[in-house]
């Protein structure tokens, strides 16, 4: 709730109408007791959870998990200017340099139970 907390007291949420959430399944943001406690928070906020296989999801986590390896740990930062910046630099390498990921889920996989797929 922390973040959650920074952005909807912050304008220009704290003053609209409605605040669109987008959420995933995990535990702590899974079904009505974490709407209800989001809402009870913050009457504007509207939690929209994505779609239990929704696989397109998951090229941005790898994204983010290259972000989170690769410029943010270790997380000995001066200051917020500098992770900006190494942010920056690591956008400008990563579009310079990157390539499709190599994606191997398929609707035959899909069809499997969870334990059957590779």
């Amino acid at each position: 709730m922390n973040l959650v907390e920074q952005v909807m007291t912050t304008e220009p949420y704290a003053g609209a109408k409605r605040v669109f959430w987008v959420v995933d399944s995990g535990s702590s943001h899974r079904g009505r007791r974490a709407v209800d406690r989001l809402a009870g928070r913050f009457p504007n906020a509207v939690v929209v959870h994505t779609p239990i296989h929704a696989s397109w999801t998951n090229r941005i986590e790898i994204f983010f998990s290259i972000v989170q390896r690769k410029v943010v740990r270790p997380n000995d930062f001066t200051d917020l200017a500098q992770v900006r910046d190494q942010l920056r630099a690591f956008e400008d390498r990563y579009n310079a340099t990157a390539q499709p990921f190599q994606w191997k889920f398929t609707y035959a996989m899909f069809r499997l139970p969870l334990w059957e797929r590779g």
